[in-house]
């Protein structure tokens, strides 16, 4: 990851983490990619699964097909586990071939966060993978999750007290995006993002891409920003053109066609190709199209 994130950097574009949640969505991702001739990131992510599903085999079962998918792809990949919950999980997601990782430590005070990332990034890059960091929470738009409801941006001297400690290959930001944020476009505040561009040495990330505004994009990469990380409007899209498509089933439908088949008739088929279109729009957003 670190490698495609010095390339965007250094040739003023980003790269998307798409973060999928099974075989079609990540299909959705690597085809828009491969079409695009993009590089990008393809990943799963731990905030909004089951968590006893997730930990106890879930990972695995998704590092190998994400794995297969990472090896096959016709343009650069990286493989990311984001925002874990435990240690546990990012050794088994090393474990299972991802290389990149990411645990949500950006709840603790910062000098706990310091020591459990450092664990992270010991373990990874022990292994040749990259880790991501945060040290403050990002707000949750969604107000369901109970979880990173502040508003604190991210203090520069912290963010690189934390990166020179920790030893992190990137660094996700608060500077006004929220996670979840399905109505609306954050308010971005551009003079702290050149702030924590000149207090730390590795690219930026933005999480909570679905709400960040597309005329912020191109100030936000100037400003250090290599990488968008991209979830819930990826899902919102999906799940709306499933319901078209079931709208549409004929009372005795095919089920064999309508779910799985991959043939214009399937239901799951609407939805990823639906994801896939989002995808390679953002990609032109993101300047990474043809970057490949």
């Amino acid at each position: 990851m670190r490698e495609l994130l010095e390339t965007a950097l250094k040739n003023s574009y980003a790269v998307g983490y798409f973060e999928a949640w099974d075989q079609y969505s990540l299909e959705a991702v690597i085809e828009a990619a491969e079409e695009s001739r993009s590089p990008v990131i393809i990943g799963f992510g731990g905030m909004m699964m089951n968590q006893e599903w997730f930990g106890s085999g879930g990972i695995s079962r998704l590092a190998a097909m994400g794995r297969v998918t990472a090896e096959d792809a016709k343009v650069p990949v990286s493989y990311l586990l984001n925002e874990v919950e435990s240690f546990d999980h990012i050794k088994q997601g090393l474990a299972a071939g991802f290389n990149a990782v990411m645990l949500d430590t950006s709840e603790l005070p910062l000098e706990e966060n310091i020591v459990e990332t450092k664990k992270v990034v010991d373990a990874a890059h022990a292994l040749g993978a990259d880790v991501e960091g945060e040290c403050d929470p990002l707000p949750d738009a969604s107000g369901t999750t109970g979880a990173h409801s502040g508003a604190k941006k991210t203090d520069p001297e912290e963010a690189s007290r934390y990166v020179n400690n920790t030893g992190v290959d990137a660094l996700s930001v608060a500077i006004g995006n929220e996670h979840i944020q399905t109505e609306g476009k954050s308010s971005i505040d551009f003079d702290f993002l050149a702030r924590i561009r000149d207090a730390v040495p590795v690219p930026l990330v933005i999480h909570g891409g679905t709400g960040y505004p597309d005329d912020a994009v191109r100030l936000s990469i100037e400003l250090g920003v290599a990488k968008f990380n991209v979830g819930s409007v990826l899902k919102r899209i999906f799940l709306n053109k499933i319901r078209e498509s079931i709208a549409r089933l004929p009372e005795k439908a095919n089920f064999q066609e309508a779910i799985g088949s991959r043939k214009p008739g399937d239901i799951l088929q609407s939805g990823k190709e639906a994801a896939k279109v989002e995808v390679m729009r953002r990609m032109v957003v993101y300047g990474s199209k043809d970057k490949a």
